[in-house]
């Protein structure tokens, strides 16, 4: 049995990007701190971090954030960059702004180019976010696809032969499973994420790529109510969907 976390509530919440310790200390003497419906008192208590902490404590009259152990998922829009450091919006700023300043901080779990949307998961479990980016993991993602040209009609038959080599490589692509839609559409499922994956590999077949949409990673589809710019927590539950949870030994 893994042993429960605990944190010093003064470090806790300053991780958390309420303040300083000295202002965190500051928010506990003057009460406005409280776990199961008690007053804190002393900002050195240490606190048991459990999943359900943010129903249980309350600051400054509001419920704690999310604890550490963080994941989401974002519809990503179109035009936003997913990086800490590029000029230009970043995928953080749909974020609450005291989210940007928590330690660990949240990172992408892997990366949709800024002329793609869709489904993107961020965390602050660097040991989530490693099982999930980890070739061994295997883990299929689907794209919705427009094209400028109608498809030749043997896309489906070279993505799926896992030989198809793009420029500037030396190992073949793994098999992908590509469905027409229509003329001109496909969704295209890949357990790989090379560089501009999609996008090279109609390429490679004489096509052109004007539109990409990631809707699907494992069995976790984005939900059709979750708008472009919107995030929303994930469970246990939905985190089983993308990587079954580990076997114990």
């Amino acid at each position: 049995m893994s042993k429960v976390p605990t944190l010093r509530l003064d470090r806790l919440l300053a991780n958390m990007g309420y303040g300083s310790r000295r202002e965190v200390q500051q928010l506990v003497y003057a009460g406005l701190v409280t776990l199961d419906g008690e007053v804190i008192e002393d900002e050195d208590q240490r606190i048991v971090i459990t999943r359900d902490l943010s129903e249980r404590m309350i600051v400054r009259g509001k419920p704690l954030d999310p604890p550490p152990g963080l994941a989401l998922m974002l519809h990503k829009p179109l035009g936003v960059t997913c990086s800490h450091k590029e000029a230009g919006p970043l995928v953080y700023s749909l974020l609450p702004e005291r989210w940007r300043r928590r330690d660990p901080a949240i990172s992408t779990i892997g990366r949709l180019d800024k002329e793609t949307s869709g489904l993107l998961l961020m965390t602050d479990d660097g040991n989530l976010l490693h099982r999930i980016i980890s070739p061994r993991a295997n883990i299929s993602k689907r794209y919705r696809v427009t094209l400028d040209r109608p498809l030749r009609g043997d896309e489906a038959e070279i993505f799926a032969a896992g030989t198809l080599m793009l420029e500037g490589e030396d190992k073949p692509l793994l098999p992908a499973a590509m469905e027409k839609i229509s003329e001109t559409s496909a969704t295209l499922t890949l357990t790989e994420g090379r560089y501009h994956q999609v996008r090279r590999m109609f390429a490679a077949v004489g096509n052109h790529v004007t539109a990409l949409h990631r809707d699907r990673m494992g069995d976790l589809v984005l939900p059709e109510d979750l708008k472009a710019g919107e995030y929303r927590l994930l469970t246990e539950a939905d985190l089983a969907l993308i990587l079954p949870p580990a076997k114990s030994v």
